[in-house]
């Protein structure tokens, strides 16, 4: 071989390998700046923080709320739908920066994940239909069929509630919400368990087919945000928790909880160890 392509070759795998090993020394943040771009993984059937709207569009608090992460950190948000129960094993998968849900924090989910600065209380309601008056107040589920979500903190609470009333409630698992809503306006459940920032915007939009039934059940608890605990992630998460931070404080985040649940609300600015 010519001494002189030997060399170039020589240097040119050197390049090469050293500029791979640059792109693998990157942590999560630098990466994401040098790509202009933070993957965000969520569902699009729990409004009012995600789903499709009338115009088939991506829409909702969360997409409100990442915009203005966005802006803050200079990139673009790119978002990655999945069902609910495929969300978090794909984000340990590695298939995007992080999860919008957003997620109830509990301690099982917080000894595995890391949650950012809370977003809005997750607390657990019942939503019936207008016409059914035999459902006044939360233990009338006692002995009803009840949806919830699959794989929620919805659905976790509402057993546990289910354990406390003289008939246990029949649960029934739901790949998304939207479903439920579906079965619970047809009459073919009782009742849905879901959030109740939830469960109030639904009603708030269809008043002659739902109802919210006060008051909530369960503990009082919150949503959040979640990335990962590899220490490759914990840079990006921090520049995410401060501009979450930056936008809570200059009342940014209180004007699109206004916008999408109709009040504002008084959450800690880090997610404490929950009760449950």
């Amino acid at each position: 071989m010519n001494k002189r392509i030997f060399v170039q070759i020589t240097l040119g795998l050197g390049l090469l390998a050293a500029t791979t090993m640059m792109a693998h020394a990157q942590d999560a943040l630098a990466r994401v700046k040098a790509a202009g771009i933070l993957k965000v993984g969520t569902e699009t059937a729990f409004a009012p923080f995600d789903f499709i709207d009338a115009t088939g569009e991506h829409a909702g608090f969360n997409v409100d709320a990442f915009n203005e992460v966005g802006k803050e950190l200079g990139v673009k948000i790119a978002w990655v739908e999945l069902p609910w129960d495929g969300v978090l094993p794909a984000l340990e998968a590695g298939q995007f920066n992080m999860v919008a849900g957003p997620a109830t924090i509990t301690k099982a989910r917080m000894e595995r994940y890391r949650f950012l600065s809370p977003v809005a209380e997750a607390t657990v309601a019942v939503l019936r239909r207008t016409k059914d008056d035999t459902i006044k107040a939360p233990q009338d589920i006692a002995g009803k069929t009840v949806g919830a979500g699959k794989a929620t903190a919805q659905l976790a609470q509402l057993k546990t509630y289910s354990a406390t009333l003289p008939r246990p409630v029949e649960t029934r698992e739901y790949p998304g919400f939207n479903e439920a809503y579906a079965d619970l306006a047809a009459g073919r459940i009782a009742a849905v368990a879901n959030s109740l920032p939830n469960i109030a915007y639904v009603a708030s939009k269809q008043p002659a087919v739902f109802a919210v039934v006060k008051p909530p059940f369960g503990q009082k608890s919150y949503f959040g945000y979640i990335g990962t605990k590899k220490p490759d992630d914990q840079a990006l998460l921090d520049a995410v928790q401060t501009a979450l931070l930056k936008i809570k404080a200059d009342g940014r985040m209180g004007k699109m909880q206004e916008k999408w649940f109709g009040t504002a609300f008084d959450t800690p600015d880090v997610a404490a160890e929950p009760s449950f």
